[in-house]
């Protein structure tokens, strides 16, 4: 199935009012049974700085690493389209953008996502001249933690809800196939789903959106040590692993 097939859900599933799945994945076996389970689409995130290389923030999270996650989830992917994440200071050009989206591309990837609005429709135009599929990530910007001094919500004031719709508007003229929207307020985020003809992925932005995207280590209970308060974990993977080798430990020190 190539790139353009698997991407087909971006453009019919906003008309159709159906809503978008949308998972991490950054490892052969758990892209594989996101897969299996029908998940829409898989994101290989930079947010595996945090969730499996143990970083503070995806901040130091580099191209190499991303190019070794997104060869790896892809591996186990058989249908659906897999986005990964440019991470910081890899499209700070255009120029730079087409080369790092590419090196993705070749890694297995159907699309790339990059953070940034009006700020960085050149660089998503650019990657779709390319022939490359971007989404745009808005709102809340993970790579721009350390500048901001944390998580903020964003949209909380008319002039910032007014930004932000600008700046999805500004993302999808510049060929974006669809937005991931971060930590919006809630009252921010329904003017920009009517307004927007491609498709809104949400991530702590309410239920204004046509889709939804949740790290699958909050999903699944993977990372105890931390849970985003917008993340109901349906599962706890990480106690059964700890049980299950705490199970082991014990059966072999008693055979010893």
């Amino acid at each position: 199935m190539n790139a353009n097939s698997r991407l087909e859900i971006f453009h019919t599933a906003k008309p159709q009012g159906k809503k978008i799945a949308m998972l991490t994945a950054y490892d052969y076996p758990t892209a594989r049974l996101l897969d299996e389970a029908g998940v829409d689409t898989i994101l290989v995130g930079d947010s595996l700085g945090m969730v499996v290389l143990g970083y503070p923030d995806t901040t130091l999270v580099t191209m190499d690493d991303m190019v070794h996650h997104t060869r790896a989830a892809a591996r186990g992917v058989q249908r659906a389209p897999v986005i990964g994440d440019l991470p910081i200071h890899s499209y700070d050009t255009p120029e730079q953008a087409v080369a790092n989206a590419r090196r993705l591309v070749e890694a297995g990837a159907h699309a790339v996502k990059l953070e940034g609005g009006a700020d960085h429709a050149t660089q998503i135009a650019a990657i779709t001249a390319a022939g490359i599929a971007v989404v745009g990530h808005i709102g809340m910007l993970p790579q721009s933690v350390r500048e901001e001094g944390g998580y903020k919500i964003k949209g909380k004031t008319p002039e910032a809800a007014e930004q932000l719709l600008h700046d999805a508007l500004a993302v999808e003229a510049a060929g974006a196939i669809a937005v991931v929207v971060e930590l919006v307020k809630h009252e921010a985020m329904r003017p920009i789903t009517q307004a927007l003809r491609i498709p809104t992925i949400g991530i702590g932005s309410g239920e204004d959106c046509d889709g939804q995207v949740i790290v699958i280590h909050d999903l699944a209970g993977l990372f105890p040590w931390f849970t985003p308060k917008f993340v109901k974990p349906l599962a706890t993977a990480g106690a059964t692993i700890r049980e299950a080798a705490a199970a082991y430990t014990a059966k072999v020190h008693g055979a010893s």
